[in-house]
């Protein structure tokens, strides 16, 4: 099965066209304000009426408020929400069953008991997405930071559930990270970037084209 390719943090019309034209599955959208990438939900309504049926849109959304969360899935209707903060199993549940939507879970890959203790959100999600710890200075950002974690925490992981890859990956490193890891699903944001929320339509082309030469 070929491997799925996820461009986040778009935000504009001319790169979310790049993603799509370049074969990605998904194309990201952040709702989060502290970052580079956020997008006004007016804007992320118009964005997401570019992406044909074929890709899947996630929201990337970083501790929302029900109410919150609520007119921003009523805005975007995504296909996909990606939970990037400190929310419980319980309330990512809640929102998968009242929203009808595939979920996903970012989780920060420090250590191998990691693994283990992301069982809490089989059920709760339909995929977790293994990325680089959040920066622990202040003001530091949950994802998108380019920084990539120890793949080989991974080694022999028997999956309990679907997952992605994320954190520091481009088209220099992808391929090896697929092969050492066996992942199903990358994700990029910062690896096709020019500079934080710059997206490069060259470097996303660069980059799926890498995905799909692994062989």
């Amino acid at each position: 099965m070929a491997t799925e390719v996820k461009i986040c943090g778009l935000s504009t019309p001319e790169t979310l066209d790049a993603a799509v034209d370049a074969g990605a599955t998904h194309v990201g959208i952040v709702q989060y304000e502290k970052s580079p990438r956020h997008v006004p939900l007016a804007e992320a309504a118009k964005l997401r009426r570019r992406v044909p049926p074929e890709v899947k849109l996630v929201l990337v959304v970083v501790g929302m408020e029900p109410a919150e969360l609520a007119r921003a899935y009523e805005a975007v209707r995504p296909d996909v929400i990606q939970f990037h903060g400190g929310e419980t199993p319980e309330w990512m549940t809640l929102a998968k069953q009242h929203m009808l939507v595939e979920t996903w879970r970012a989780v920060g890959l420090r250590e191998e008991k990691t693994l283990e203790n992301s069982r809490k959100f089989v059920g709760a999600c339909d995929r977790l997405l293994f990325d680089a710890p959040a920066t622990p200075v202040p003001g530091g950002l949950p994802g998108g930071n380019g920084v990539s974690f120890r793949w080989d925490i991974l080694d022999g992981w028997n999956a309990y559930m679907p997952w992605g890859l994320a954190g520091g990956l481009t088209a220099d490193n992808v391929g090896e990270a697929i092969r050492r890891t066996g992942a199903t699903l990358v994700d990029a944001s910062s690896g096709v970037e020019d500079e934080p929320g710059v997206k490069n339509p060259s470097k996303i082309k660069a980059f799926v084209e890498a995905v799909r030469n692994v062989s």
